[in-house]
């Protein structure tokens, strides 16, 4: 055996958290440990209880067509094994501190299987066992050499909770991966666009559908990686919802919020923005923050009050007015319907303008317009001298 030092010890460590993240270094771990303690091979499995699935197994360098004999034979077959798998995790189990040295030798296992193939003994380590798992991991080595020593045994013990830290961690990430994989293959079967997203904006996943908008770049498209729509203030407003939606669904609740991002000459469309929040299925789709859903039917359209919350900052009251306000009403009118003071109405009216960069209740009527329009059936809107007329449809742009 090689000297086993603190720095060989600790190397040996890293690789196997790096195999937590990368499971195709498992084998390369396994013969890092052959060679230290000078063993023909080494081999590691994780198992499910329950259906005695196979999650992970890996060995070094070993006559694969051999080693898959090993399943033909039954625990109590195998020398030494069963006092492995009942006894105590984290305490390596050598062949002949169980059975003598003439016992293994008798041994149909031994007879055909090791002698065979120049072997002596194995030692056993049970690195996993939960309700669900088990994880064994063992070292067989050479006919000519001696027996397993103690302190090759101390080496392996001091390995098995780092085996057992790192499989685990690695078949979580596996659960989560194939997981993620379905979700996404379910996202890639809707006919709804669908886009994910990152805080930023940033396109982490778009399902076929939405990569068709993006690449045709209406109703939204990408710039530098980054979902855009066409028109500055949707494009902010969208922006803005992602990132407040990923710091916090309070921001528009667990529903998500609407916008209209389709201008004149193209058919109706809302992006719903939704958080994915944790806790929740959603964060299965982590690192992406927010879902894009893209509807072009105007029964989808969101609520106006919502929209205009998010496109000017107005609190809900402000909302209520604007949209009095925008359908024609005058101010005391629109006191009256709100049942709020005409004092209070100026207050918001005036709150209002400085939200919208607007100057007169006539602005916030054609304000209304620009924004309503793409979504819904035309409105009719009360004007103060003409009675009722149509919304014409008007470019989004301020």
């Amino acid at each position: 055996m090689k000297i086993l030092g603190e720095q060989t010890l600790s190397s040996i460590i890293g690789d196997i958290y790096d195999c937590a993240l990368s499971p195709e270094g498992w084998s390369g771990v396994m013969t890092r440990v052959a060679e230290t303690i000078d063993a023909a091979y080494t081999t590691i499995a994780l198992t499910s209880l329950s259906d005695s699935r196979g999650r992970f197994a890996a060995h070094s360098p070993w006559d694969v067509a051999r080693l898959q004999t090993l399943q033909d034979y039954d625990l109590e077959e195998i020398p030494g094994l069963k006092a492995a798998v009942v006894g105590d995790i984290d305490q390596p189990v050598p062949t002949l501190s169980v059975v003598t040295e003439t016992e293994l030798e008798r041994s149909a296992f031994f007879q055909d299987w090791a002698k065979p193939q120049g072997l002596r003994e194995g030692c056993t380590t049970k690195f996993v066992h939960t309700p669900d798992r088990i994880g064994l991991f063992s070292c067989t080595t050479w006919a000519d050499r001696p027996r397993i020593t103690d302190e090759e045994q101390q080496f392996l013990a001091l390995l098995s909770p780092h085996l057992r830290r790192a499989s685990l961690i690695g078949d979580l990430l596996d659960q989560s991966r194939v997981t993620a994989s379905l979700y996404r293959d379910a996202l890639d079967s809707l006919a709804v666009p669908v886009i994910l997203t990152g805080a930023d904006g940033v396109i982490l996943h778009a399902n076929a559908q939405a990569n068709d908008i993006l690449a045709a770049q209406m109703p939204l498209r990408s710039r530098n990686g980054i979902v855009q729509a066409q028109t500055p203030l949707i494009a902010n407003a969208l922006l803005e919802a992602i990132s407040a939606g990923a710091r916090s669904e309070n921001f528009m609740g667990s529903r998500g919020i609407g916008l209209p991002i389709s201008i004149p000459g193209q058919p109706a469309a809302v992006a719903y923005v939704l958080p994915l929040c944790e806790g929740t299925a959603r964060a299965i789709f982590r690192p992406a923050c927010a879902a894009i859903f893209i509807s072009t039917t105007t029964s989808a359209a969101p609520p106006p009050e919502d929209v205009l919350i998010t496109l000017y900052d107005l609190t809900p009251a402000e909302a209520r007015v604007i949209l009095q306000i925008g359908r024609g009403l005058t101010g005391s009118r629109c006191a009256a319907v709100l049942n709020i003071t005409e004092n209070t109405l100026k207050t918001h009216l005036s709150r209002i303008f400085a939200k919208t960069d607007t100057t007169r209740q006539a602005d916030i009527v054609k304000l209304i317009a620009t924004i309503g329009s793409p979504l819904m059936p035309q409105h009719r809107v009360q004007d103060a001298k003409s009675g009722y007329k149509r919304i014409s449809t008007r470019d989004l742009q301020r």
